[in-house]
């Protein structure tokens, strides 16, 4: 899955930061994410560039000290970075055109995102992502039955008594099935990471 964190990289990354085989797998891996990010910031495609360029040599100069955290994300962490990146170059921009006194500049500034709430949001959007992913994989391999009993309970908020009596099951393998994809679904997600 593209979205997985490459720990096996970064660890070469950290042992070797001169690496030229690790950089190239590293920028075909990430380098394009960040450009896709800046493209999604309005950014035109040279500034994108520039912007991702920015961020992967700051990855460069930390990489030797960084340290991968897997109970993080990796993807929030790097998507923070250029947004960092991004916001620079938007402060940069604003001196340029420091006294301009056009309210459509004020209107632009007012746009840039609270740094925390940002982070929150890609960490959100990425613990989604994971979720998705991993239900996904979980629902190829169990029965049709344990899924619409764990369906029932946990995203239609159904007792495990009316889930029993649908199902036409006693109501502790209604709580089993939940149990085992839980536990499923928490390995997958683990894997995933």
């Amino acid at each position: 899955m593209e979205s997985r964190t490459s720990i096996s990289l970064l660890g070469r990354l950290h042992r070797n930061p001169s690496d030229p085989d690790a950089w190239d797998e590293f920028v075909r891996q990430y380098g394009r994410k960040i450009y896709q990010w800046c493209i999604g910031w309005n950014l035109q495609d040279a500034d994108a560039q520039d912007v991702t360029q920015m961020v992967l040599l700051d990855i460069a100069r930390q990489m030797q000290r960084f340290t991968y955290d897997p109970s993080r994300s990796f993807r929030a962490w790097l998507k923070t970075l250029a947004h960092g990146a991004w916001c620079d170059l938007l402060s940069r921009r604003r001196k340029w055109h420091q006294g301009s006194g056009d309210s459509g500049v004020l209107a632009r500034l007012q746009e840039i995102p609270d740094a925390d709430a940002f982070t929150r949001q890609v960490e959100e959007q990425y613990d989604t992502e994971l979720l998705e992913a991993a239900t996904i994989r979980v629902r190829l391999r169990i029965q049709p039955q344990t899924w619409e009993i764990f369906r029932l309970l946990v995203y239609e908020d159904c007792s495990g008594a009316d889930v029993a009596a649908k199902m036409n099951i006693n109501i502790s393998a209604v709580y089993m099935a939940k149990s085992r994809v839980q536990k499923m679904l928490k390995a997958e997600i683990s894997d995933l990471e």
